[in-house]
């Protein structure tokens, strides 16, 4: 029998929860502020180093330290989330990143500063896969489904370029150090909104003893691979030290796969991953995301570098990509989630992305932000908010109970690591173009206003040569969903993969348990 079609051990459907829509303000406020923290603190960046004497060798650890403890804890929270119950960890992860942001905001040297940026990132990675392993098991049926994961794509997606707008005020008028304080108030209301409203369903912990070996070979594998990345990006991919990250990356997640493929009871069931449906959700968001993640970098400097935006012009002018998503994933997702299969609404989201993509690389200095920027951005918003919200319904569709937590934390995995991998390779091939182009064109710039149009002309040609990448990044991630995604059919009908690995069409309503 299929995964989708039977019932968990010890799950329970249960009744509807008719304080689900109220949990989902708070949850939702969650999420927006994890979502805000990885781009408000870039905007802050600047100033904050100025005043704490951060070394520029060293500033980029105030991004590193968050994405390493972030991105290598997340299995390791979704399995805290499904072993403690949801609302716990919840909870905890909210107080925790109140408490940390207090921290960051009170920092007198770099030592706090990083010290407070690794903090957060260990509870937000308790934090994010419980907020959505909490809609997967309180949204069951499929029309309320759609709206729920609906409003939570479009946060997913477009909390970030939000947190641009709000990181350019708070610099601006306030001071760097509210870009922290900002979280704790978010944080109280919705770590008092879950206390009291939230009821997570009976019957789906996950009581198994802890996986260490699992933990431990999933948390370094992780660190290695991002901080591999990471450094790729200011040291070079032929960096000694670089090379020794992604080898050492590969033998832990090697040796994960195995141990969880042997022990009793797995950090990451394998069942989890290997379902084509989520596989191929996963693989494609990460894929997704590392275009996304390299274009908001670049149209913030292009903004400000070449065309001399404000941080907080720079952080408005992302704002058609926002409404642009909130459309896509509230409006069309939302309406037609229930009526397509979740691959035809990902693939062509992709694809309208991917044009949206397309036009960006016809960018020069010269380029008016009304007829190049905005309708790109439009059309990267709608795409992606488009293609956002069913993939995180999917993600999250058919799974036992018990392994909602790790599953939800699988999907911000696959979002962190291809953050970390798109920021990475993106500025590497943006920097090779622009190092060439100067290079060939410098000889015939004799004076010192020609040599600056020379670099600035070599920066934008590196942005577009890197904005070309992100468009066969999207078009790839399309691909895929055609090819992996068959699950959602519009008469109600999905179809699972049965336990001795062949097709079934199971008749099955197309929610979670």
């Amino acid at each position: 029998m299929s995964e989708t079609a039977a019932k968990a051990p010890g799950s329970t459907l249960g009744a509807v929860d008719p304080n689900r829509w109220r949990a989902l303000v708070f949850i939702a406020l969650a999420q927006l502020m994890v979502v805000l923290d990885a781009t408000i603190v870039n905007i802050a960046l600047p100033s904050a180093q100025q005043d704490l004497g951060i070394s520029d060798g060293n500033r980029q650890w105030v991004v590193t330290a968050y994405a390493l403890a972030f991105g290598g804890l997340l299995l390791f929270g979704g399995r805290i989330a499904d072993l403690w119950g949801r609302k716990n960890a919840f909870v905890v992860g909210l107080v925790g990143f109140a408490a940390a942001s207090a921290l960051g905001g009170a920092a007198t040297n770099e030592a706090m500063m990083f010290g407070s940026r690794a903090l957060q990132g260990v509870f937000g990675a308790l934090l994010a896969p419980a907020a959505l392993s909490l809609l997967a098991v309180m949204f069951t049926d499929a029309k309320e489904r759609a709206k729920a994961f609906g409003i939570y794509g479009a946060i997913a997606g477009g909390g970030g370029a939000v947190g641009f707008i709000l990181g350019g005020v708070l610099t601006e008028y306030l001071d760097w150090r509210w870009t922290f304080f900002v979280n704790i108030p978010f944080a109280i209301v919705a770590a008092l909104g879950a206390y009291f409203v939230i009821r997570e369903p009976e019957g789906g912990r996950n009581r198994n003893p802890l996986d260490i070996p699992g933990v431990l070979l999933s948390t370094l594998g992780l660190v290695a691979l991002v901080y591999g990345f990471t450094r790729a990006e200011s040291d070079g991919w032929g960096d000694s030290v670089t090379v020794g990250m992604f080898v050492a990356s590969a033998v832990l997640l090697l040796a994960f796969v195995v141990t969880e493929a042997k022990v009793k009871a797995p950090l990451l069931p394998l069942r989890v991953v290997t379902d084509r449906n989520r596989g191929g959700v996963y693989l494609s968001l990460g894929i997704a995301i590392i275009a996304m993640f390299g274009t908001f970098l670049f149209l913030t400097y292009y903004l400000q570098i070449v065309k001399g935006y404000s941080p907080i012009r720079t952080g408005f002018a992302f704002m058609p990509m926002i409404v642009g998503m909130m459309v896509g994933s509230t409006q069309i997702g939302t309406r037609l989630m229930t009526r397509l299969p979740a691959r035809m609404l990902m693939g062509p989201g992709f694809l309208v992305a991917a044009v949206g993509m397309l036009l960006m690389t016809q960018l020069e200095i010269g380029s008016s932000y009304a007829s190049i920027i905005l309708p790109a951005m439009l059309l990267l918003g709608l795409g992606m908010g488009t293609a956002f919200m069913p993939a995180m319904s999917l993600a999250t569709l058919g799974v036992e109970p018990r392994d909602a937590g790790v599953a939800s934390a699988m999907v911000n995995t696959s979002q962190q690591v291809g953050g970390a991998i798109g920021t990475a390779l993106l500025n590497t091939i943006a920097a090779s173009a622009t190092t060439t182009y100067i290079a060939d064109h410098i000889g015939s710039a004799s004076s010192r206003s020609q040599q600056q149009l020379v670099q600035l002309e070599g920066m934008v040609h590196g942005y577009t040569n890197a904005i070309w990448f992100a468009v066969g990044m999207l078009v790839l991630a399309a691909v895929i969903v055609v090819t992996f995604v068959n699950a959602g059919r519009p008469d109600g009908t999905t179809v699972a993969s049965s336990e001795e690995g062949a097709e079934d069409e199971v008749r099955v309503p197309v929610v979670a348990h």
